[in-house]
């Protein structure tokens, strides 16, 4: 098959979907296949373009053996509405400009959202390519803005509404990442038949690596008992009770790595509060990802406590459960249901940071239960949430839809 993948995001951005689209586009490529990802030029989260990129206008790449399209857009920071809706109507019209032309001969065009303009325009080169439409769907749009208080309702959120609408109706497929999407969905009236739930998952083959925890520590200047959350700072993830947390514990130390909308402010509340057992560092590359996880006692997986959420299952939990590491998660719905299940970690209410305290102190007066936790994690992930395997079944999707 020849695959054409849109995507607003793309290593080496550290973002989940970056490394969804990536890692799924390596497996088909392993697997025989043909991928072209078309894609903007690499700048977020913060918005700067990269130097290589800069005064450019597109750049045709390869990795892994993927064919990589990249478009102009007008990067802005990933926090507020404006100049963010710019940023993803511009790769809107470039991808279609100049990713177009450039794509080549392809079979299908999977186009994954969030954003939905970027699923638009794959949708209109699924159109003038004369191929099937697949919609991939990460993120509940307009939803999650608005329940996350980053848009009022009102016209805006209709016509978004519209859009999402439109797309569900255009694909052949609309392939989801949790159960509890396609039960959303198919309330709003988006065929079941059409619906496909092709979860997150995480690369086993980098986390089977063994690291060495001290090293790792010593790397990153952190010692104790350390508490690890790598990741977006973003308004979804619920960071502040991980401040509240972390003031309870003044002998434990946290350890928080990413960017976001809501890092400065978290920066400023931490240094507000004399949180001196809080290190707060930037994004790091997917490969070194392991390296913190190898350092850390403990990792957490939270989010905010918000009903919209119990249909997210965030991409972390996965990733710390197949580098072996005890979870505390802050979670409900189908992200709840999925570490019970797995046996590696312990919930705990979602903003409570006196319950991450509690599970914190439980997991660290126990390292038999930290190592069973850690064990029994990753052996689910291995058996369940392979991302070569999720690939696999992917490609039969695809191959329905083409011979459909």
């Amino acid at each position: 098959m020849q695959i054409g993948y849109v995507s607003h995001y793309f290593v080496p951005e550290p973002a989940a979907p970056a490394a969804r689209v990536h890692e799924l586009s390596r497996a088909w490529v392993r697997a025989g296949h043909q991928v072209s990802v078309v894609t903007t030029f690499p700048n977020h989260p913060h918005g700067v373009v990269a130097p290589a990129y800069r005064g450019r206008l597109w750049a045709t790449e390869c990795l892994d053996g993927i064919r990589v399209v990249r478009c102009w857009l007008y990067a802005a920071p990933n926090r507020g509405v404006g100049r963010r809706g710019l940023d993803h109507l511009s790769f809107m019209v470039s991808s279609v400009l100049s990713g177009l032309p450039r794509l080549g001969r392809v079979d299908v065009v999977i186009a994954s959202s969030p954003t939905l303009f970027s699923a638009l325009s794959g949708w209109l080169m699924a159109r003038v390519k004369r191929v099937p439409f697949v919609l991939e769907v990460r993120d509940l749009w307009p939803e999650a803005i608005v329940s996350l208080g980053l848009m009022r309702p009102g016209l805006g959120v209709v016509l978004l509404e519209r859009l999402a609408a439109f797309l569900y109706t255009q694909a052949a497929r609309v392939v989801v990442v949790t159960e509890a999407f396609a039960d959303r969905l198919t309330e709003q009236g988006v065929a079941r038949k059409k619906l496909v739930v092709i979860p997150n998952g995480a690369d086993t083959r980098l986390f089977a690596e063994v690291q060495d925890p001290a090293l790792a520590r010593a790397q990153l200047a952190v010692s104790g008992f350390v508490v690890a959350y790598v990741g977006s700072h973003g308004h979804s993830h619920g960071l502040q009770a991980v401040l509240d947390a972390a003031a309870m514990q003044s002998d434990v130390t946290y350890l928080l790595v990413g960017d976001g909308a809501e890092r400065e402010r978290l920066i400023a509340e931490r240094d507000r509060r004399r949180l001196c057992n809080v290190t707060m560092l930037p994004s790091v590359p997917k490969a070194h990802v392991r390296s913190i996880y190898a350092a850390a006692d403990v990792c957490l997986v939270p989010l905010r406590d918000v009903p919209l959420f119990d249909t997210f299952v965030p991409s972390k939990l996965f990733e710390v459960l197949a580098a072996g590491r005890p979870v505390v998660g802050a979670l409900r719905g189908e992200a709840r249901s999925i570490l019970e299940r797995s046996g590696g970690g312990l919930v705990v209410a979602p903003e409570h940071g006196a319950e991450i305290a509690a599970a914190v102190d439980r997991l660290r007066a126990d390292p038999d239960l930290r190592t069973a936790m850690g064990q029994r994690g990753q052996a689910f992930i291995r058996q369940h949430y392979d991302r070569d395997m999720l690939a696999a079944r992917y490609l039969h999707v695809l191959r329905d839809v083409i011979q459909a």
